[in-house]
C-alpha cells in the first residue's frame, strides 16, 4: 500500500518565546515492511542538525528556533510504501539488546491487577510458543480496556487505565507493556501513523501500539486498540519504554508565555 502523510503540529504562545528547541523522531523506520518514497520535515526559520540513528534504530533530528517567536508549525509530509509482515519487524537494524526493555517505567509499572491479568491471560499456554503467549496478552488487554477517547490523558499510567477500563491506544500499549514485562517478555512502546481500517471506519491517524520480543521472530507488533498486529495500514516511526520516551516530538522553550498545542494528522492511500 502507498500511504501519504500530512502531519501539522502547531504551537502558539501567549507571549513570545526567546528560544525553542526540539528532538524529532519523525522519520519512518527502515525495515522490510516500509519504504520511504518522499519525506520532509519543515519548520519556518528552524535550524536542523544532522540526523543520527540511535541504538534502537530510530532516526533522531534536532531542531532549534531563535526567538522572539509566538507561533511554531512543524510540517511533516511524505509518501511511504508499506507491506504486511504480520507485525514482525523484519530487517530493522538496532544495537540495543531486547533485555533492556525488561526495565519498568512509571507509566508502565504493573500493579496487582495487571499481574493478575497477565497470569490469567497465559494460564494453560505457558508451554506453548512465545507468540501464542504474546497474542493472548494482547487479546486480554483489548478485552479489559474499552476504546474511549477523552477518558484518560497523556500522563495516565497503565494501572490507572486498567482500573478505569477505558482509554485510547496509548493506554492499551502501556498496559500490554506492563503485562508482558511482568512475565519476563521484553516489550516497548511504538509511535506511528494509521490509515483507515479494513472496514472503512476512520481511526485517529496518529497512533501507537506495542512490540513484544518473541524468540525466533524478534520484535512483533500488537495493537490491542484495533485487535490486530500492524499491517500495511501502519507506518512505524520510533520506539521507547513508554509514550514519552517514544514521542515523535519532544522539546523545551524559554520564555514566560503559556503554550497552546494543536495537532492535525491525515493518512491517505494513493494510487501506485
Amino acid at each position: 500500500m502507498r500511504l501519504r502523510v500530512a502531519h501539522v503540529t502547531t504551537y502558539r504562545f501567549s507571549a513570545p518565546m526567546r528560544f525553542f528547541v526540539q528532538s524529532h523522531r519523525l522519520t519512518p523506520s527502515r525495515f522490510d515492511g516500509q519504504v520511504v518514497r518522499e519525506w520532509n520535515v519543515a519548520v519556518e526559520g528552524g535550524a536542523f542538525g544532522p540526523d543520527f540513528v540511535d541504538g534502537a534504530g530510530d532516526t533522531i533530528t534536532t531542531m532549534s528556533l531563535a526567538g522572539p517567536v509566538d507561533l511554531v508549525e512543524v510540517l511533516v509530509t511524505g509518501v511511504v510504501d508499506t507491506r504486511d509482515l504480520a507485525g514482525v519487524l523484519k530487517g530493522h537494524k538496532e544495537q540495543i539488546s531486547p533485555i533492556v526493555y525488561l526495565r519498568g517505567s512509571a507509566a508502565t509499572m504493573a500493579d496487582k491487577a495487571i499481574l493478575a491479568l497477565a497470569e490469567k491471560a497465559v494460564d494453560g499456554i505457558a508451554g506453548t510458543s512465545g507468540l501464542d503467549r504474546a497474542h493472548a496478552l494482547a487479546a486480554a488487554v483489548a478485552e479489559a480496556i474499552v476504546y474511549a477517547p477523552g477518558e484518560t490523558h497523556v500522563q495516565t499510567r497503565a494501572a490507572e487505565a486498567l482500573a478505569l477500563g477505558k482509554g485510547v491506544c496509548q493506554d492499551h500499549a502501556h498496559v500490554l507493556i506492563a503485562a508482558a514485562v511482568s512475565l519476563g517478555i521484553p516489550a516497548r512502546y511504538v509511535s506511528g501513523y494509521l490509515h483507515a481500517s479494513a472496514d472503512g471506519e476512520l481511526h485517529e491517524a496518529s497512533h501507537a501500539w506495542a512490540e513484544l520480543y518473541v524468540d525466533g521472530l524478534g520484535w512483533v507488533g500488537f495493537d490491542p486498540a484495533n485487535r490486530c498486529c500492524p499491517d500495511e495500514r501502519y507506518i512505524r516511526l520510533g520506539s521507547g519504554l513508554n509514550a514519552l520516551d517514544a514521542a515523535p516530538i519532544r522539546g523545551v522553550s524559554m520564555g514566560a508565555g503559556a503554550e497552546a498545542l494543536n495537532v492535525d494528522v491525515a493518512v491517505t492511500a494513493v494510487q501506485q
